[in-house]
């Protein structure tokens, strides 16, 4: 019996013992669909409240004069760029409002700070990385080379990826591989298509990114103060830390030693990939809840409909009912810089991830062939 095979329903009722095959992924998702409730008052002052907090802290860029105070508000607008976004991007998965326009004005004004595309973010982040998740050759988040193809890159390109896979470069990742490349005016040999929209959502970050940089100038001169020092700590600054902080969350999402990567479609869809390639991620001092709980991922990928203040319900829901097949990691800093260490390369014949050397630096995957 397959791992995907579906159970009667009176099994699916209950939780799945580990070694059982997995119910079908609508078994899965009905445990946590009744979750995903749209409130969409809720939206608006998530909305409203971390925009009034982005606003206060780029204001405080500007209104104090010590070069440190300027940082701690550069560095937490950065930190609320990311909440703005995760809000975004719930509404680009519908998850807020019944009303599909509605859902895009919503998600269009929280991307802004990202200076995010909308367009181009849901085609790459809904179609490509939600409906083929961990697939190489289609989801190009994080995907990882084999010893072949790292060792036909030229050397710079290695060494780009060399530092990308440090743990030291998400920002330099996020910036050059998803936002450059992918988001700003990308070539259709990256998006694959070309519509009116991508254009023109480019054009409109484009300019709220020259006001923005324009603004900061203007409240330098008007202040007295170095036009160069607001740059960087008003617009500089928070949008470095922004790239910073998702390339390190779409890293931890789908990057651990014990997640699998496919280049074979078939046995990724046996290997119930929804569940498989995704890591819960649990931190500290709830710092999962300040970044609206986009840590709990598996329950985000089973159903996307599912809001981001009922994710915790929902992730809770799917580990009681599926007990050690999930992936529930701690963090800490030994363990996110062990796992750049192990996760240079994936050997997708020996269905492991691999040093640069090509030596094995994880347990040999499950085979869904």
């Amino acid at each position: 019996m397959s791992v995907t095979e579906t159970v009667s329903a009176p099994e699916a009722s209950q939780p799945i013992p580990p070694g059982q095959p997995l119910p079908h992924r609508k078994v899965i998702r009905s445990w946590i669909t009744p979750l995903g409730e749209r409130r969409t008052a809720i939206a608006i002052a998530l909305l409203v409240l971390d925009g009034a907090i982005f606003a206060a802290l780029i204001a405080g860029t500007i209104a104090f004069e010590a070069w440190w105070a300027k940082l701690l508000c550069a560095l937490a607008a950065g930190f609320t760029i990311g909440r703005l976004f995760i809000i975004g991007h719930d509404a680009c998965h519908q998850s807020y409002m019944p009303h599909r326009g509605l859902n895009k004005v919503l998600g269009r004004i929280a991307m802004i700070p990202s200076l995010t595309p909308y367009s181009l973010w849901e085609v790459g982040h809904n179609v490509v990385h939600h409906g083929y998740t961990n697939l190489k050759g289609v989801d190009f988040v994080w995907a990882p080379l084999t010893k072949a193809e790292f060792d036909a890159l030229p050397p710079g390109r290695r060494l780009l990826e060399r530092i990308y896979r440090s743990g030291w470069g998400p920002a330099l990742y996020y910036f050059i591989e998803m936002w450059w490349l992918r988001m700003f005016f990308p070539r259709k040999t990256y998006m694959g298509t070309r519509r009116p929209e991508f254009f023109w959502d480019g054009v409109f970050v484009l300019a709220v990114g020259l006001l923005w940089i324009g603004g900061m100038v203007a409240a330098a001169l008007a202040t007295g103060q170095s036009v160069w020092l607001q740059v960087l700590m008003g617009f500089v600054v928070p949008f470095v830390f922004w790239n910073a902080m998702i390339g390190f969350v779409v890293y931890v999402h789908h990057t651990h030693p014990a997640v699998q990567w496919h280049d074979d479609k078939v046995a990724w869809a046996k290997a119930a990939p929804f569940v498989s390639t995704t890591v819960h991620l649990e931190f500290p001092f709830k710092i999962g809840a300040l970044m609206h709980h986009i840590m709990e991922h598996t329950a985000h990928h089973v159903d996307m409909s599912v809001p981001l203040y009922k994710l915790k319900q929902a992730q809770k829901k799917l580990e009681d009912m599926l007990p050690g097949r999930i992936i529930i990691q701690r963090f800490s800093w030994r363990w996110y810089f062990d796992t750049a260490r192990r996760c240079k390369l994936y050997d997708f014949t020996r269905r492991c991830w691999t040093d640069f050397q090509g030596r094995p630096t994880s347990d040999p995957a499950p085979s869904y062939a």
